[in-house]
């Protein structure tokens, strides 16, 4: 896909999140619907879900994939990374990358978005691509913009 396929499914997929959320108020349903939604537009994905930050740790929430872990300390591994720095992180490979944590041999390339509101860590959004080098500064473009759309709702 090119640069303006991929702009073009990017701006269909933040109309399409924002009229599933319209109404809503249930935060776990509006993730849940949101990591479908994801799954479902970005084709090369083996995961696509939430860890949400609990004061000290994130834990898993609503994903589409396989199975994955269950909580991951800041700091530690690529969800751990963004979620401690509150940056977005971009692993081109992710068997090259030294602090990353395996939970499915498929993936091979992964970004992660943090969810903050005020400058309070909520989350994050972690998609992983079977694909090498999937993730771009489009993606992290689109999917920060994504997070902002979901994070009114918390």
């Amino acid at each position: 896909m090119n640069r303006s396929e991929k702009e073009t499914m990017y701006e269909l997929l933040l109309k399409q999140q924002k009229e599933l959320i319209s109404g809503e108020d249930h935060w776990i349903s509006i993730l849940a619907n949101s990591s479908a939604l994801l799954n479902e537009t970005l084709k090369n994905s083996v995961f696509t879900g939430y860890y949400l930050y609990d004061g000290g740790k994130l834990f898993l929430g609503p994903f589409q994939g396989k199975v994955s872990c269950t909580s991951i300390q800041l700091g530690r591994g690529v969800c751990g990374e963004a979620a401690e720095k509150r940056k977005t992180v971009i692993i081109d490979n992710v068997r090259e990358h030294e602090n990353y944590i395996s939970c499915d041999s498929a993936a091979v390339s992964e970004i992660v978005v943090p969810m903050c509101r005020e400058d309070k860590l909520i989350g994050v959004l972690d998609i992983d691509s079977d694909q090498m080098k999937e993730y771009n500064d489009l993606d992290q473009k689109y999917l920060e913009q994504y997070i902002k759309i979901i994070i009114k709702y918390k």
